[in-house]
């Protein structure tokens, strides 16, 4: 259950262990489990992808918007190998495909902008993502649309389908 592996982990602010469970409910929901138990050397530290799942280091103090983000490489990544995945590949794709689903499921579970884009995140671009997605300049959408997860705004009547950042599915 992903609560009890959320409790077990030590969460900074934005959003601390509160908006950590709420993220944690929406990911359980929607099938991505969170695991706690050490990460080793990671990109994003105290958090990482392994065999599906979102490992977070119960011993370093994690970003909650984190979540999202590394939910977002599991959400994305190929179904056929998803279990497997030991490492996030270095893919600006994939990438910019995590970065726009993470908005998707940001505004899905109620989780500011601000808290998914902390001000220390993303080196040194947070502020530039916030501004991007609180508009219409979304990175990453064209792909989720091609991954038949969502549609581009201008192609949504189109395919009757909603448009981002509405998903009419939430894995690949």
């Amino acid at each position: 259950m992903n609560e009890a592996a959320i409790r077990q982990c030590r969460w900074r602010e934005p959003g601390g262990l509160a908006e950590a469970l709420k993220i944690g409910a929406f990911l359980e929901g929607i099938g991505i489990a969170v695991e706690a138990c050490p990460t080793g050397d990671s990109v994003i530290p105290g958090m990482t992808v392994r065999r599906g799942r979102v490992r977070v280091d119960p011993q370093v103090a994690a970003y909650p918007g984190d979540l999202l983000h590394e939910a977002g490489h599991v959400a994305v990544s190929d179904p056929a190998t998803r279990a497997t995945i030991e490492s996030i590949p270095v893919d600006p794709g994939d990438e910019m495909a995590a970065i726009a689903w993470s908005v998707a499921a940001a505004r899905a579970c109620g989780t500011a902008l601000e808290t998914l884009f902390f001000d220390k995140g993303y080196k040194g671009n947070a502020g530039a993502l916030r501004a991007a997605f609180g508009g219409t300049g979304w990175v990453g959408v064209p792909l989720l649309a091609a991954f038949g997860m969502t549609a581009e705004p201008r192609r949504a009547a189109e395919w009757g389908v909603p448009a981002f950042p509405e998903m009419t599915r939430w894995l690949r």
